[in-house]
């Protein structure tokens, strides 16, 4: 009788939740796609042709039961959004050439309204695989901007880099005057309050700040119909669940949600499993942790007392055009170096989470603009510098998910990109028999 009851009562608050939040979800069903002339590979050898060679598309559908037909991949931007003027305007103005294995495979699932876990490595394009659909999915809302009483879409991020990154993609793209907002701890709370009281159309945010906005009520997620888990991994790894879950108890359970991760591990397959409806999953690649194939890697065992004389001759032997992330596991060593390098006239950059957020972000403009960057894990989510070439882990990583993030910095372009790992003997030892 109880269960019965329990069953009854979850039945009632989503009819009432439906009945108080008129403005319900728009998807595009398999006529509007017909409509929109969306131009899918269709014969059965050219599909497994062009996933095979765009880096090993693979895809699954997670419904439980009758499995569904899995929309096949598109070729061309204009397969997919002929029918987006505002759309194709922004991609030519950008200069994109075609999609990423990543886009073309998300892209034709989500405009259908469907979930999508999204897994590629850092670099692939995963930003604008559900950004572009997110455009189309607000506009595409029934009710009007002006009475869904707050934002349309969410994007959850688990460092500032990342979100302000994002925001920065965001801002990249006109459609249909849609406003959007970075929130971030570290940032200026009362002008991030301002702004979103005001009226946004999208919000990017850490987890933390937007649990102090939501629990103070300066922000209003029931209207949110369309939300992203970006780098669902690596909020797991900093014990961001509880936060998401009492963001998730203000968003409408029937969202459209995409999740996007690097790795597949147990932690984010029971996130997807909890937060995500009946969705189909893409992965390009191989679901084993790897760095994106661009990446050469080369492996120098050296002693501990030698790795800062060694770092100093490769720095030295740079050539014009290079550009190199040092990777650290401690801010101190971070600092230490970064002083070292100085002193010793060499322009070096440093980027460590006990800096303030203005310089931080004046550091990633510098490094731009530079060569040498000195930072900790902190940067090896969302730091977005297209002429990386070379990546040091001047310590070893925590793990193997991290050295992965970390060299997934490099190999953005059809370069080859050179990773130099540094360890000491004893270390590598350690490792080993690990």
């Amino acid at each position: 009788m109880i269960l019965v009851c329990t069953k009854f009562v979850v039945f009632v608050v989503l009819f009432v939740w439906s009945a108080m939040n008129p403005h319900c979800l728009s998807h595009y069903s398999g006529e509007d796609l017909d409509r929109m002339h969306l131009k899918l590979i269709t014969p059965t050898s050219i599909l497994l042709k062009y996933r095979k060679e765009n880096n090993n598309i693979t895809c699954d559908d997670l419904k439980e039961g009758e499995k569904r037909h899995i929309p096949n991949p598109i070729s061309k931007f204009e397969d997919a959004f002929k029918c987006f003027p505002e759309v194709m305007a922004n991609i030519r103005k950008i200069g994109f050439e075609k999609p990423t294995p990543i886009q073309s495979q998300a892209w034709p699932i989500i405009l259908q309204g469907i979930d999508l876990i999204g897994i590629a490595q850092t670099g692939t394009g995963k930003t604008l695989a559900y950004l572009m659909p997110g455009f189309i999915h607000l506009d595409s809302q029934p009710t009007p901007k002006y009475q869904r009483g707050g934002p349309g879409m969410l994007v959850l991020a688990p460092t500032r880099e990342l979100a302000l990154q994002v925001e920065a993609e965001c801002s990249k793209y006109t459609y249909k005057g849609i406003k959007s907002i970075c929130i971030y701890g570290g940032g200026d709370r009362k002008g991030q309050i301002n702004v979103v009281t005001k009226g946004v159309d999208i919000v990017i945010a850490t987890p933390g700040r937007l649990n102090d906005l939501q629990m103070n009520n300066f922000i209003n997620l029931k209207s949110i119909t369309y939300l992203v888990l970006d780098e669902a991994d690596r909020m797991l790894d900093m014990g961001f669940e509880p936060q998401i879950m009492k963001i998730l108890i203000d968003v409408r359970p029937d969202r459209q949600t995409v999740m996007t991760s690097a790795t597949w591990p147990d932690g984010v397959r029971r996130l997807a499993k909890s937060y995500l409806k009946d969705p189909m999953i893409v992965y390009v690649g191989t679901l084993d942790l790897a760095a994106v194939n661009t990446v050469e890697q080369k492996v120098v065992v050296i002693p501990e007392e030698e790795k800062r004389a060694f770092t100093r001759y490769f720095i030295d032997t740079m050539k014009p055009k290079d550009k190199v992330i040092i990777f650290v596991g401690k801010k101190l060593t971070a600092d230490d170096l970064s002083s070292d390098f100085s002193l010793q006239g060499i322009p070096v950059q440093s980027l460590h989470g006990n800096r303030e957020q203005c310089d931080r972000e004046q550091a990633l403009d510098d490094f731009k603009k530079g060569k040498i960057l000195i930072a900790t894990d902190l940067a090896s989510r969302g730091l977005d510098v297209q002429d990386i070439t070379h990546v040091f882990n001047f310590d070893f990583p925590r793990n193997i998910e991290e050295y992965v993030h970390r060299i997934g910095r490099t190999g953005r372009s059809c370069l080859i990109r050179i990773h130099f790992l540094y360890m000491a003997s004893e270390m590598l030892e350690e490792q080993m028999i690990k």
